[in-house]
């Protein structure tokens, strides 16, 4: 650490941040992306009926009991490929950003609805709403405020596992960090850089997320 050079620092920082752009992109795309499939998932596992309970219950335990980076693997080298006959590694990342991201915003969906007491659906069904007015109107925005803290822990669990899409050569902020250690054979500069800027986005989400709460209570 006593030869830490800032000058390759400020040499690759250019570069880094091009990769941080990237990485911000596909995160917004997985959360996005994943809190939309997520809601449809959160409502099939709440089915009563199988067909719709049994497929999404399998989905969430598969994604949620696997390693991310073996989904990032398996949607570039197998889904991919499969659809359109080529690899992309940036539409792999938000693929698998999606999917992974889905499994876990279907639970705090699911969650969030089962807090609200049942006693609401009944007043809003005993005036006359239908199931559906009832859950737009009623339900979902009492339950979005209670889902907050566990969407930011997700939001920020998943800018951070967006690093994993690196190995696929996704040209986002650690496929930059590898490149400026393999090109340099350093390490610290690299990563501890690399760390800083998760760090600030992450942070600035945080607190981003907080005041979203706050303003909504």
């Amino acid at each position: 650490m006593t030869d830490f050079r800032f000058d390759i620092i400020a040499y690759y920082l250019p570069i880094l941040l091009k990769g941080t752009l990237l990485t911000i992109g596909i995160s917004f795309a997985g959360i996005i992306f994943g809190s939309i499939l997520g809601l449809i998932m959160g409502f099939g596992r709440m089915s009563s009926k199988w067909y719709f309970n049994l497929p999404t219950a399998c989905y969430i335990n598969f994604f949620r009991g696997t390693p991310l980076l073996v989904q990032v693997l398996m949607v570039h080298f197998g889904l991919i490929p499969l659809l359109l006959d080529r690899s992309d590694p940036i539409l792999a990342a938000i693929v698998a950003l999606t999917l992974n991201s889905a499994a876990y915003t279907a639970e705090i969906f699911r969650a969030g609805i089962q807090s609200v007491e049942k006693g609401q659906t009944e007043a809003a069904l005993s005036l006359g709403m239908t199931r559906r007015q009832t859950m737009r109107y009623i339900i979902l925005p009492q339950a979005i405020k209670r889902m907050i803290p566990a969407f930011g822990n997700e939001f920020i669990v998943l800018i951070k596992d967006s690093s994993l899409v690196a190995i696929i050569a996704a040209p986002e902020l650690m496929y930059y960090a590898n490149s400026m250690r393999g090109q340099y054979m350093r390490v610290w500069e690299p990563y501890i850089t690399a760390s800083i800027i998760y760090f600030i986005l992450t942070y600035s989400l945080s607190k981003l997320l907080n005041w979203w709460e706050k303003k909504i209570n």
